[in-house]
């Protein structure tokens, strides 16, 4: 095995500047996969984060049926003691616990129907970028304030400004009648349409007084800036409510479905352009290997005229694709890692996203993902690919009748 090894090794070397362009090809194919992919997840994970901090969370704890069905009755008891335990435990700061509830609003003019979100002033900014986007006024001050703050589409909608008092009336908890009058203290641009023009947020001791709710709220918000962490979050939060079979812990994902959906077909027609990609690589390396069989085949003859069998002979020539892959494959996949290295470091910021992501209190720039998918899924598609494309002319060599094919120049 070791004198096939260094006769394969040998062989390569041959003709090193045909040898040194396919290693050039196979392993600029292997960068630019291992970049575009880590870049291309990593672009998924800021869209994540993006879209959870704006208010959903990573995680949520709800009672079961909740999602499905956003009763008022349907509350976690304790929920502020619950959130206090689950942050103390689990060691994760940034969880809120939250209340809702449907309900008519009301200005001197007009009346709307919209959501009232009871919120935690003192952790609601961990978990939601709402409280960083208040455009004017200030945002909630304390646990059983008096105050609101309402989404600008909203406001003009309803022709209030700061300081204005608008009416609430719902239905509480206990099916009583939920009535109060509070003043605008801050107004919100979140970018979002739904949150601007349907949601008024108030404190949770509040909410909890006005709604007759009790100790009640209907979720805690967990957050964390890395969405890899979501299954260890959850299965910490899980740990926490074992004893609570009514409570459900549920990701971003299942909170979110629609940006799932879109995240997979983004990555779906992503991999369409990456296959594209493989094929115009593997061909021109067939062609590399072929070229290389067909100029050796009067060596190939007189070997098989020596009693060499063409299988051997085929195994030599696998063996010598195999380690030229290799090579390439470990020098592109090693380069791909550095480049992606180094964003991951410094970040990359687009033309125009900079200001985006400012006037909406977002992440500015993309990190690429250093991850098994994205270092090893591309580098071994091509080197699958590379040593397939190499059976061809491996397999042209049984063909091959050696008094013929000594005669070739």
């Amino acid at each position: 095995m070791g004198t096939t090894f260094r006769l394969a090794w040998r062989n390569i070397w041959r003709h090193p500047r045909r040898t040194i362009l396919t290693i050039i090809a196979i392993g600029f194919g292997c960068a630019l996969l291992v970049f575009s992919i880590g870049l291309q997840l990593g672009q998924y994970d800021l869209m994540i984060a993006n879209s959870v901090k704006i208010f959903e969370g990573l995680v949520q704890v709800q009672k079961k049926g909740y999602l499905e069905d956003s009763k008022i009755r349907t509350s976690i008891p304790g929920v502020q003691k619950l959130a206090d335990k689950i942050r103390t435990e689990t060691g994760l700061t940034d969880v809120s616990a939250r209340a809702n509830g449907f309900a008519l609003v009301s200005s001197e003019t007009r009346t709307y129907g919209t959501m009232i979100i009871g919120v935690d002033p003192q952790y609601e900014d961990k978990v939601s970028i709402i409280p960083g986007l208040v455009k004017e006024g200030r945002y909630l001050s304390a646990l059983d304030a008096q105050e609101l703050v309402i989404g600008k589409s909203l406001a003009k909608n309803m022709k209030i400004s700061l300081g204005d008092d608008v009416t609430i009336m719902g239905n509480g908890r206990d099916g009583s009648i939920a009535a109060t009058i509070l003043p605008v203290v801050g107004i919100f641009e979140s970018g979002t349409k739904d949150l601007d023009r349907n949601v008024i947020e108030i404190p949770l001791g509040t909410f909890q007084d006005v709604f007759s709710m009790g100790d009640h709220g209907h979720s805690i918000v967990l957050y964390h800036r890395d969405a890899n962490l979501v299954n260890r979050i959850q299965q910490n939060a899980q740990s926490l409510i074992n004893d609570k079979e009514d409570l459900v812990v549920l990701r971003w994902d299942q909170l979110q479905p629609g940006l799932k959906e879109a995240i997979e077909l983004d990555y779906s027609s992503g991999w369409f352009m990456y296959i594209v990609l493989v094929a115009i690589i593997v061909f021109s390396i067939m062609n590399t290997f072929l070229m290389s069989v067909m100029e050796r085949t009067r060596e190939f003859g007189i070997l098989l005229a020596l009693g060499y069998k063409a299988f051997n002979i085929g195994k030599l020539v696998m063996l010598e694709a195999t380690l030229l892959t290799i090579v390439a494959v470990l020098i592109g996949t090693a380069i791909g890692v550095g480049v992606n290295y180094y964003f991951y470091v410094y970040g990359l910021t687009l033309t125009g996203m900079e200001e985006i992501a400012n006037m909406y209190n977002m992440p500015s720039t993309i990190t690429p993902q250093i991850s098994f998918n994205s270092v090893f899924i591309g580098p071994a598609i091509i080197f699958i690919a590379t040593i397939i494309s190499a059976l061809y002319p491996a397999m042209r060599i049984r063909l091959l009748e050696p008094v013929e094919a000594m005669r070739k120049i």
